[in-house]
C-alpha cells in the first residue's frame, strides 16, 4: 500500500501513525531508484511524489528551492528560462534501470531522488558533486519530527551540516520535504575534442592531460569502439575514443579547444559544436553507452583515474566490458548478473584501492551481496550511531544500504 503525502503535516502523521503500528516504511518519489542497492521489504510505502512544487527561484542570488517531489524536467526548464543550470548534472537513470527485464517507467525523476542518491554526471569531476551544491533542506525524522538545515543563501548556511549527511543516504535517515540547491549560470557555448584511436591507457593518458592544463575542462570520458559507433553525433569517428568538453563564452571555447587540438595533434581529432556537444554529454551522462544487454548487471567502480583502464582489462576475459567517465576515475561496467562476476568485480575494485555499486540486477542477487563495499569498524559504528539518533526505530528504507540498516 503506498501513502501519498502532499504536505509535510501528511507525512508526519504517516511517519507517526508507522510508529504507533510498528511498521516500516519505503520512502520514495516516482520510484524511477526502486533499484537501486538493496530491495526494500517494507509493510507500506511513503510516496512524496505529491509534495511538488519550486518554493524560491532567486536567480540573482544562484539559488532555487524545491519540494522533494518536484519532478527534475520542472526545475531544469525553470532554470533554463533563467539561462542557468543544475551544477552537478545529474544523470537520469530511468532507461538504464528500467530495462532489467522490468517495465521502464514514465514518470520523471524527482528532486528528493536525485539528492537521496546523491548521483552526479560528468561535470562532477570539475564542478563538484550534488552534495557540495546542496545549501539547505527540510526533512522528517524518525520520531516523526521536522529538522531544518542550512538555509536559503549563502551566508546563512551555518552549524551543524546535516545537508551533506541526507544527501546520498538513499532515504534511511528521513524523508526530504524541501531542498535548495546553489545553481550557475549556463555556458553560452560547449565544444568537444573528440581524440580517436586512443586505447583505454592512452585516452586516460590524454584526458589527465587536458584535466591538468589551463584550459578548465568540464567533462572527460572516454569511450570504447562500440560506444563511439552507436553514438549519433560521433558519426564518421572510428575506433576507441577520448572526449573532453569546454564550456564558456563561445570564443573562449572556440580558443581552448583549438590550443587543446595542437597541443595532442592526434590524427583525425573532430571538433564538436554546441548542440552535437550536448547530445554525446547527456548520453554520458545518463550512460547511454553502456548498453548493456536485458538481464546484465551493472556496476559503478570508483576509482583513481590511472586505475581505471586496469578495471576494464581485468573484466573484459569475464564479460564484462563499460567506459570511463571522470578522467577515467569512474568505470562503468555493464555483464553477467551472477555472483561470480560481482565478486570478480569487487576483487578489482578493491585491488586499485576504489569502490563499487551495484547498480542494477535482479532481486535475488541484490540481495545476496554487497552492493556496497562494508565500512571500517570504526565508521560502521558511527553509521549505526547516526542511524539510530535520526531513525530511532529504524523504519525509514529498512536494508537498502546494508542489513539491517
Amino acid at each position: 500500500m503506498t501513502l501519498p503525502a502532499t504536505t509535510e503535516d501528511a507525512i508526519i502523521a504517516a511517519v507517526a501513525a508507522a510508529l504507533a503500528g510498528r511498521e516500516t516504511l519505503r520512502v520514495e518519489g516516482n520510484g524511477t531508484k526502486s533499484g537501486l542497492m538493496r530491495p526494500i521489504k517494507a509493510a507500506r510505502s511513503l510516496s512524496t511524489a505529491g509534495l511538488s512544487g519550486i518554493t524560491l527561484y532567486a536567480p540573482k542570488e544562484l539559488i532555487i528551492s524545491a519540494r522533494a517531489g518536484t519532478p527534475m524536467p520542472e526545475i531544469e526548464a525553470a532554470l533554463a528560462e533563467a539561462g542557468q543550470y543544475m551544477i552537478a548534472e545529474p544523470p537520469d537513470l530511468s532507461a538504464l534501470l528500467g530495462s532489467n527485464g522490468k517495465p521502464q517507467t514514465l514518470k520523471p525523476q524527482t528532486l528528493g531522488g536525485v539528492v537521496a542518491t546523491n548521483l552526479s554526471g560528468p561535470r562532477r569531476i570539475a564542478r563538484g558533486a550534488i552534495r557540495d551544491n546542496v545549501m539547505g533542506i527540510r526533512a522528517i525524522n524518525g520520531r516523526a519530527e521536522l529538522i531544518r538545515s542550512g538555509g536559503r543563501v549563502l551566508k546563512n548556511v551555518t552549524g551543524l551540516d546535516l545537508c551533506k549527511l541526507f544527501t546520498g543516504s538513499y532515504g534511511t535517515l528521513g524523508v526530504l520535504t524541501e531542498i535548495t540547491l546553489k545553481v550557475l549560470p549556463a555556458p553560452e557555448a560547449t565544444g568537444t575534442l573528440v581524440l580517436p584511436g586512443l586505447d583505454a591507457a592512452a585516452g586516460i593518458a590524454a584526458l589527465s592531460a587536458a584535466l591538468g592544463s589551463p584550459f578548465d575542462v568540464s567533462a572527460a570520458a572516454w569511450l570504447p569502439a562500440g560506444a563511439v559507433a552507436a553514438t549519433p553525433a560521433l558519426d564518421g569517428v572510428s575506433g576507441p575514443a577520448a572526449l573532453i568538453r569546454i564550456e564558456e563564452f563561445a570564443d573562449s571555447v572556440t580558443y581552448r579547444i583549438g590550443r587543446l587540438r595542437d597541443q595532442f595533434a592526434v590524427a583525425g581529432a573532430v571538433t564538436l559544436g554546441t548542440e552535437a556537444s550536448r547530445s554525446v554529454w547527456r548520453a554520458i551522462r545518463d550512460v547511454g553507452p553502456l548498453a548493456p544487454r536485458p538481464g546484465d548487471a551493472v556496476w559503478r567502480v570508483s576509482v583513481r583515474p590511472s586505475a581505471g583502464a586496469k578495471i576494464l582489462d581485468a573484466l573484459r576475459p569475464h564479460g564484462a566490458a563499460g567506459f570511463l567517465d571522470w578522467g577515467g576515475g569512474l568505470v562503468w561496467l555493464a555483464g553477467p548478473a551472477d555472483s561470480a562476476t560481482h565478486l570478480r568485480v569487487e576483487a578489482a575494485a578493491r585491488a586499485a584501492g576504489g569502490t563499487w555499486t551495484l547498480l542494477r540486477a535482479p532481486d535475488a542477487l541484490r540481495a545476496a551481496v554487497r552492493v556496497i563495499p562494508d565500512e571500517p569498524p570504526a565508521l560502521a559504528r558511527i553509521t549505526r550511531e547516526v542511524k539510530a539518533a535520526m531513525d530511532p526505530a529504524g523504519i525509514f528504507n529498512p536494508g537498502r544500504l546494508y542489513p539491517g540498516v
